[in-house]
């Protein structure tokens, strides 16, 4: 399995994450907690975090909760989700938390939540299918 580590280095190389202020705040053996601060930059038209950064931070949340599941020789990769948003992203901060339903050899399916920053209001769900892909380290 990859250890915590490994996950928490692989967070820190995405350009993405670094660029819209997302943070990993815990690791897990099958989950993993992101956060993000609002920033008028990341806003649409009405003033809520766009839909499109939401998923990208549960989308990493899911993503890196596989990868703790994952052979040490592994990497993820996203090959399917889908998403509902069930509340407008107006929140000082969300936080994105991605676990592991179950865990295969190649696929993981995985379950998503955006919380607002007391986490008493469900923003969005998301749920995932990440394929393990064998890495050359």
């Amino acid at each position: 399995m990859n250890d915590f580590e490994n996950v928490k280095e692989s967070f820190n190389r995405q350009a993405i994450m670094k660029t819209i202020g997302a943070k990993m705040e815990s690791v897990e053996h099958g989950k993993v907690t992101i956060t993000l601060p609002f920033q008028d930059s990341l806003t649409q038209q009405h003033g809520y975090i766009h839909a499109g950064v939401v998923t990208s931070i549960v989308d990493s949340a899911c993503g890196y909760a596989a990868l703790t599941m994952a052979a040490a020789d592994h990497d993820v990769l996203t090959v399917e989700f889908k998403v509902n948003f069930l509340k407008p992203a107006a929140a000082k901060r969300l936080i994105a938390i991605g676990q592991v339903l179950q865990s295969g050899k190649t696929l993981t399916v995985c379950e998503g939540t955006v919380y607002n920053e007391t986490e008493d209001k469900v923003i969005a769900k998301m749920i995932a299918t990440i394929m393990a892909v064998k890495t050359n380290r």
